[in-house]
């Protein structure tokens, strides 16, 4: 606790102990030998992954799109581990199976399906995205269940070209192939254009191929843009498509009044993505996929009918058996972090997370921009802060060819000398046509405005002499 928790909190700690690869292989001793170790070398074995390992609830750490440590999905966590349960039956999981239930109904509650829906939690985003693949098509083909892929149309689905890759790695897994996930353009804030994707659907149509879905994004990995899933749902709706909106990272945004008109849309989705591990600090992993069906479809779509798990003549309601919905047999409870820390703070509580995460964003976008040496690369939406350090042997030059080459040089070296010296960690990428920036991500409660000074100021300290 002291170790994992206690230091791994402070920022007056380091935020990560850097090794390379090899050095870190020799300090883990990794070898699994025939003898067992004594509780004392088990409890070094312990303090030596703690001490190598990053320490996600730092208040510096703004890497991912999860961070930060909440005490009450911890102590769920504890729970959860010490009780060992699988979620796929009431007869062996029956606090768990009615508290997933719970959470998934207020969840569908704040999507605004006023008619109510069904969901299950899955082991991360891309297995949500990959569920929502994989039921709209058995809605649109129900015969390929049993019958596989000869049969099958041409189908082809649509998602924005600053989607999540999993939609793609979906199609390749499901068999749909990737030539036919067509990426629509999106403009320079990364939003999906819904007059490029009313093109691209009528020229899919006449080429003879079967649109089936569109998955739009509510609140993109690099940029945290959302898409607008009004314009997208009427377009849906005329073309009969399953409307499909990944929201892991943005679907926070709906339990914040202030916030939740980014989502404006959204109860018109026929299936969404919310992983309430990231903005809403549920812990690893905690990913919900919601339909707007009552009708089964879920189960019908994935179920296997296990005689020795799902027998029809049990004693209690079997409606409570969840577990055929999922393409897993053993599934892990992770619904009951959320639920607790919901409890604990309340929707209030999270409320005010989301709003307090975004008001740090937008401090750090203010500072930014009156920074010398600091440029935005455009306002956020959401919590991705992104921007460039242009150190002073660049400030004079002009914005050429020869400039932007040297700048992309710039954030990985920064990065490296942030690694190695362990005082915080900022994510930086390319992205279409900008060379590396930083991608500030902004989510712990723990972080304070003189975290964010801190960062600039030591951007400023590590990169200078570039």
């Amino acid at each position: 606790m002291e170790e994992a928790v206690l230091k791994a909190t402070d920022v007056n700690e380091k935020v990560c102990e850097w090794q390379s690869p090899e050095q870190l292989k020799e300090k883990l001793d990794l070898e699994l030998r025939d003898q067992g170790e004594t509780h004392t070398q088990i409890l070094e074995r312990c303090r030596d992954v703690i001490r190598y390992s990053v320490k996600t609830g730092h208040p510096r750490f703004f890497n991912q799109l999860y961070a930060g440590l909440d005490p009450y999905s911890l102590v769920a966590r504890f729970i959860t581990e010490a009780i060992n349960p699988s979620v796929y039956t009431y007869e062996v999981s029956p606090t768990f199976v009615l508290i997933e239930e719970a959470v998934i109904n207020k969840m569908i509650q704040y999507v605004g399906w006023q008619e109510g829906g069904d969901g299950i939690f899955s082991p991360g985003g891309s297995v949500s995205n990959m569920y929502a693949v994989n039921v709209a098509r058995y809605k649109f083909c129900p015969n390929i269940k049993e019958e596989g892929l000869s049969g099958m149309p041409k189908l082809i689905l649509f998602t924005s070209e600053e989607s999540h890759y999993s939609v793609s790695k979906a199609a390749a897994f499901l068999g749909i192939g990737t030539k036919n996930v067509c990426t629509v353009p999106a403009d320079d804030r990364g939003k999906m254009i819904p007059e490029e994707l009313e093109k691209l659907v009528q020229q899919a149509k006449n080429e003879g191929r079967v649109p089936f879905m569109v998955s739009a994004t509510a609140g993109t990995t690099v940029l945290g843009a959302f898409d607008p899933l009004e314009e997208i749902a009427d377009i849906c709706e005329r073309h009969g498509l399953w409307f499909h909106v990944d929201a892991c990272w943005g679907g926070g945004a709906l339990l914040s009044r202030k916030h939740r008109g980014l989502l404006t849309g959204i109860h018109r989705a026929n299936s969404v993505a919310w992983n309430p591990h990231k903005m809403l600090m549920a812990g690893l992993q905690c990913c919900a996929f919601l339909v707007k069906d009552q009708t089964g479809l879920l189960q019908r779509c994935h179920s296997a009918q296990a005689s020795y798990l799902f027998q029809q003549d049990k004693f209690y309601d079997i409606r409570y058996d969840t577990g055929d919905k999922s393409i897993q047999c053993s599934r892990k409870s992770d619904a009951f972090k959320f639920w607790l820390m919901w409890k604990a703070i309340g929707t209030q509580g999270l409320e005010e997370r989301v709003n307090r995460a975004l008001a740090l964003a937008r401090y750090l976008t203010e500072e930014v921009k009156k920074r010398e040496g600091f440029q935005l690369l455009m306002e956020p939406e959401y919590a991705n802060v992104c921007f460039w350090y242009i150190p002073p042997s660049l400030r004079n030059m002009p914005e050429g060819p020869d400039f932007w080459k040297r700048l992309r040089e710039v954030a990985p070296v920064i990065k490296e000398r942030m690694m190695k010296k362990g005082s915080m960690m900022v994510g930086y990428q390319p992205h279409r046509r900008f060379v590396n920036f930083f991608r500030h991500i902004i989510i712990s409660p723990q972080v304070s405005r003189e975290d964010i000074d801190f960062v600039l100021q030591e951007i400023e300290a590590l990169g200078r002499d570039l």
